[in-house]
């Protein structure tokens, strides 16, 4: 009887110690159980630390990079990427000046590098939806991931599109795609275009289409 008593005495006791002192005001340090990362040491923006030589905390952007700044921003509307005037309206926007529908052209100098290049970027941002090849088999096109809207570069639908409306769908998106246009820099985005032109000309290729004499490079 005696152990009931201190058991109930010390849970009496534990109740009022956690929960009777809950909304009274004081200055000292409340207690913290479970801090839950409230206070952490960590680098705050803008601020001052001897860990680096130049003092800062936040580091500066790497050489090249693009910034991303959304429409509501419009403080920063001098950073924003898909705004900044060209003398090209066709190059920065995939329409010529003064029309409705989109132009057919590459604005870029069409060389194997710049392709090499289109490939690259090809690789970093679409491929994962579209494919190695072009064909929509991408890794996020795989049922688990739900995105069955995902379409192929290699149908005609997509072939038949003038330059300046792909270069248009890769700055703003289309359907489930998003906009790459904050992530891609105008002149990069048409070296994207002339990489999946090649795509989809390699995906209607036939062997008609091979030299004679290269023609037994493929074993035929």
């Amino acid at each position: 009887m005696r152990q009931f008593f201190l058991i109930y005495a010390f849970l009496i006791l534990l109740v009022v110690v956690v929960f009777g002192l809950r909304g009274c005001k004081t200055e000292n340090t409340p207690l913290e159980v479970f801090p839950d990362m409230d206070r952490q040491n960590k680098f705050h923006e803008q601020g001052k630390t001897v860990f680096f030589e130049d003092g800062r905390m936040d580091r500066r952007p790497v050489a090249g990079t693009v910034p991303a700044v959304n429409y509501k921003q419009s403080e920063y509307g001098h950073l924003q990427p898909d705004n900044r005037f060209r003398e090209n309206t066709y190059l920065a926007t995939g329409r010529p000046e003064g029309a409705e529908a989109f132009g057919d052209g590459i604005p870029v100098e069409v060389s194997f590098a710049h392709m090499e290049e289109g490939r690259d970027l090809y690789n970093i941002y679409c491929a994962i939806c579209h494919g190695e090849s072009g064909n929509g088999n991408g890794v996020i096109a795989q049922p688990r991931y739900g995105y069955p809207t995902i379409v192929s570069l290699l149908q005609s639908r997509i072939m038949e599109q003038p330059d300046g409306e792909i270069f248009n769908t890769i700055t703003h998106g289309k359907n489930t795609m998003g906009p790459y246009g904050a992530k891609i820099r105008v002149e990069d985005r048409w070296k994207v275009v002339m990489y999946v032109r090649a795509l989809q000309r390699a995906g209607a290729g036939a062997v008609e289409d091979v030299p004679e004499a290269n023609r037994g490079d493929l074993g035929l």
